[in-house]
């Protein structure tokens, strides 16, 4: 794929992005034009930025999205590492690692984000002294852990046969296997899915507010329990993670492109 081509594949895709915001945009606005609504959107930029006495001052749009992006930057190396891990697990010849990381896979998938939330703040929290952001990091770690380690497992099974044996035949240990040969072709086969998880670590970080973690979600319902200003603050929020996302996915889609694997 060329530049130019990956580039119109990015245009489209915003297109798309933009149609479906914006139909949702007008369905919203016909809601609340039939109950009357009285919109109020000449308030919402000093959600964002104030100035007082001569200062520029943050709003708590801006500063829940940072801790929004910090919660789930650091969730997202987590489950990197623990991913890894299980995936090693899985793939491995012993016994009690490989049923402790099926075990953990089926915990996980088979119960809903929302309930190891809940669980790692009111059960595991008093226990092990965790905070709400540190219960929040942990419970959205171990849940994308569970899927990036299929991810990671399914690209190194995928790697060619012939991979493994030529890296065999030069007497490598099984260590340097994994990281001269294996993971670097697995790692680039996977980059796709990894790019979407890590969207996902994003878009997830807003069941948190559930706990009150002062996060983007959760400016805005403080907003709207101040203002009642609820379409303008859900729109400006879902227009925040549009851009957000969307430029996460313009930067990995290039990045993908740099590190492909030629067919």
């Amino acid at each position: 794929m060329t530049w130019s081509r990956l580039m119109r594949s990015q245009s489209a895709s915003i297109i798309q992005y933009l149609i479906v915001v914006g139909l949702i945009s007008y369905a919203a606005y016909g809601g609340a034009q039939s109950m009357g609504y009285n919109w109020q959107w000449y308030r919402v930029p000093q959600f964002f930025w104030t100035v007082k006495d001569g200062q520029f001052v943050w709003g708590p749009l801006p500063l829940g999205l940072l801790n929004t992006m910090i919660l789930s930057i650091v969730s997202f190396v987590l489950a990197l590492l623990m991913g890894f891990g299980l995936a090693f697990l899985r793939l491995s010849k012993l016994v009690i690692g490989n049923a402790f990381a099926n075990v953990v896979m089926e915990l996980v998938r088979n119960t809903p984000i929302l309930v190891q939330v809940y669980v790692f703040y009111y059960v595991l929290g008093p226990i092990f002294d965790l905070d709400r952001f540190t219960a929040s990091i942990m419970a959205l770690a171990v849940f994308h852990a569970a899927l990036i380690s299929e991810i990671v497992r399914a690209g190194i099974v995928g790697v060619k046969k012939g991979q493994w044996e030529a890296a065999d035949a030069i007497a490598l240990t099984r260590l340097d296997v994994y990281r001269y040969v294996i993971l670097p072709q697995a790692i680039r086969m996977v980059l796709p899915a990894m790019t979407s998880e890590g969207i996902h670590v994003l878009k997830n970080s807003a069941i948190v507010s559930v706990i009150a973690v002062a996060e983007l979600t959760t400016a805005g319902r403080n907003i709207i329990s101040d203002t009642f200003m609820s379409f303008e603050i859900w729109l400006t929020i879902a227009a925040v993670y549009f851009v957000v996302t969307v430029a996460l996915s313009a930067s990995m889609t290039v990045l993908e492109k740099k590190y492909a694997i030629s067919q």
